[in-house]
């Protein structure tokens, strides 16, 4: 695996923490450039420090939503290396309210970060990779953009939206010679939970116990960087929940009476 990143220059989003974090790590192991990107430069910088070659990573700090600056930022990303072989888009943020309950800014906000922001991002980065003629997009969506459950209506659409936005890129783009590889996890050990959204657009400042026992972010990371080394189209990294998936996709009136009595976790 390590071979197939090696000298690669690849930008993720949502580098500081979780699983942007652990690919990082894992990517620097392997031999990679890296640009790394979120809004919070102290904690970018920390992730740069503590990669096995810092020396080959740039710490490039970005709102996905400041979409004014989204081309700036592509073309500073861009000339690091002069080249951007591999974009993982990663950034993202949850929700924990029902729909009800959630004020439409915050739907727009969930919507802007985890959909406008990732297209604005690929969007800014697809020129480049088409004067190449080469290039790999990863985008991180979720067992729930196959699937609704109640207190995550917003976070739901969002990547229910990427899923159909990537489907469709991955078939425009073939004939570039770039691939799309789509990336449903399910639970991993992050501060998801604790910084999701509740109705009002507060942090919901508590990690859930479905969240606590999932998957380590590092093995997380190495799973994840197979699939995209191979190449794949669409990937799902899931424990129990990949049971959802299938029962809704084969039995939605069953999936619908056994979701509708879902409770908060």
């Amino acid at each position: 695996m390590q071979k197939a990143f090696k000298d690669k220059v690849i930008w993720i989003t949502g580098a500081s923490s979780g699983i942007g974090e652990a690919l990082a790590y894992e990517l620097s192991k392997a031999g990679a450039y890296l640009v790394l990107s979120s809004r919070e430069i102290t904690e970018l910088e920390r992730v740069r420090s503590n990669c096995s070659v810092p020396d080959k990573t740039l710490v490039l700090p970005c709102d996905v939503t400041d979409f004014d600056n989204t081309d700036t930022i592509a073309q500073k990303a861009i000339d690091f290396q002069g080249r951007i072989d591999l974009l993982i888009n990663n950034a993202g943020i949850s929700q924990r309210a029902l729909a009800q309950e959630t004020k439409l800014a915050v739907d727009q906000q969930i919507m802007n970060v985890n959909y406008f922001g990732n297209i604005a991002i690929t969007k800014a980065i697809l020129p480049h990779m088409i004067e190449r003629q080469q290039g790999h997009i990863v985008v991180m969506s979720s067992v729930l953009g196959k699937m609704g459950v109640p207190y995550r209506s917003a976070y739901c659409a969002s990547k229910h939206a990427l899923q159909g936005f990537y489907d469709a890129l991955r078939a425009e783009i073939h004939k570039e010679n770039i691939d799309v590889t789509t990336i449903c996890p399910g639970y991993v050990r992050t501060n998801v939970t604790k910084n999701a959204l509740k109705g009002d657009g507060t942090p919901n400042n508590f990690v859930a116990s479905s969240t606590a026992s999932g998957y380590n972010p590092k093995e997380f990371a190495e799973m994840a960087l197979r699939a995209i080394a191979k190449r794949r189209k669409e990937v799902y990294f899931a424990k129990r929940e990949l049971r959802g998936v299938y029962l809704n996709r084969l039995s939605p009136n069953i999936f619908f009476r056994l979701i509708r009595n879902y409770k908060l976790k």
